[in-house]
């Protein structure tokens, strides 16, 4: 829930006084001796709430609580008032105030209308951004494209893994986009307006991660490629992790991070820090059917940033790219696409298979595919590939394949 609080009061003293009453109660305390102070911390989407003073020179507590009216009518104002200010408060919370407190307030009483504040202004956060999702879709919706299974399940899992708050290790083959991941990780959580900070774990050292640390403050810290993180390092971002504050980290890899571990290349207590919750992204040859969804959302993508018109992707090229194991995953992929969408590819003119011989290549992989899915139990694939029994046992004699051989 948010903590943040801002105080606005033109006495310093009295500023001074509740603003530390606000921090000894681990609150965000910011704290404005003007209107015109305050004005610049002040947006639409600020994630607190507002304590004014009514009195102050120029515009007043009065001015402010309409600004704030105008700027989000939900935003909680907190009215401070002297003895003779109390029919002008009353007067204002029927104009929209969230309450008011006669000066001098007893540190206890501040504190719990503060705290009730707060908690209204995190509901009404949370149900602006449940109706942007459902507007807009989640950003597992909108960044992870793929139709199959394995596609919803990585998108299931990265909503988990925003829930639970926790560390979290996200692991993949070159080029799956471990990155992108945790960025969607991040701005599925309540941390989304926060920090998202990158950093690749073979560049940093003591000072480089400290000032990570720092830049991030609440929000996330992911660091690329975990296991070429120096040792002593290492053992820095365990202590770090230990007392680190609001701060959140994730940590990815495209190695095989258990083998590093039992090599003494990565600290064991760190990684099981670090693997509290697991994101696995499947390699593109586990799911083929994806491949044509990805390739026409970067071929768009593409164009739109090279402001060209998209070209037809035909049935042959579409054949060819699911016929492939793309070893460089997501990444190898988002390059062709990029050729395609300049007008760079040239394996229309390159030969090749014919479209039957390439069409065999992608129902290949798809039963593979199937095959890996379900370790080889034959009856679950066929009924996910909606295939008769002895269709798909046929077909599997056609391209060499033995449901056995993918059983674990």
């Amino acid at each position: 829930m948010t903590r943040l609080v801002l105080l606005v009061d033109d006495d310093r003293d009295i500023r001074e006084a509740l603003g530390q009453t606000l921090e000894l109660a681990n609150l965000d305390a910011r704290v404005a001796g003007s209107f015109v102070e305050a004005k610049d911390q002040l947006k639409a989407d600020f994630a607190g709430v507002v304590i004014t003073d009514i009195r102050m020179p120029g515009r007043d507590g009065f001015y402010l609580l309409d600004y704030m009216r105008d700027l989000d009518p939900e935003l909680p104002v907190i009215l401070l008032t002297g003895e003779a200010d109390i029919p002008m408060a009353v007067r204002a919370m029927s104009a929209g105030a969230y309450d008011f407190l006669e000066k001098p307030c007893a540190p206890q009483d501040l504190v719990a209308v503060v705290e009730r504040a707060l908690k209204a202004r995190a509901l009404v956060l949370e149900n602006r951004r449940l109706k942007h999702e459902l507007e807009v879709g989640d950003a597992a919706s909108r960044m992870l494209s793929g139709q199959s299974r394995l596609a919803e399940d990585l998108r299931n899992q990265a909503r988990a893994v925003a829930r639970a708050g926790t560390e979290a290790l996200i692991v993949g083959e070159q080029g799956s986009g471990t990155s992108k991941i945790a960025e969607v990780i991040h701005l599925l959580s309540p941390a989304a307006s926060r920090p998202f900070i990158k950093r690749a774990a073979a560049s940093l050292d003591a000072a480089g991660l400290r000032a990570a640390f720092a830049d991030v403050l609440d929000g996330t810290l992911y660091i690329d490629e975990i296991t070429t993180l120096d040792p002593a390092v290492q053992l820095l971002l365990l202590d770090q992790l230990e007392d680190r504050g609001a701060a959140r980290v994730l940590a990815g890899t495209t190695r095989d991070i258990q083998a590093a571990v039992s090599s003494g290349d990565v600290n064991a207590e760190l990684f099981y820090r670090l693997d509290l919750m697991r994101v696995r992204i499947p390699a593109l040859r586990e799911r083929p059917e994806d491949i044509p969804v990805l390739f026409q959302h970067y071929v768009a993508q593409a164009c739109e940033q090279a402001n060209l018109t998209p070209q037809p992707i035909t049935a042959d090229l579409t054949a060819r790219l699911m016929a492939q194991d793309w070893p460089g995953n997501a990444r190898a992929l988002m390059n062709v696409a990029m050729r395609f969408a300049l007008g760079l590819d040239e394996s229309d003119s390159k030969g090749g298979a014919g479209l039957a011989a390439q069409m065999n290549q992608v129902e290949r992989s798809l039963l593979i595919a199937a095959l890996r899915r379900h370790a080889g139990r034959a009856t679950q694939v066929a009924r996910e590939l909606q295939l008769p029994r002895k269709t798909f046992y046929d077909k599997l004699k056609k391209h060499g394949l033995r449901a056995e051989d993918f059983r674990t």
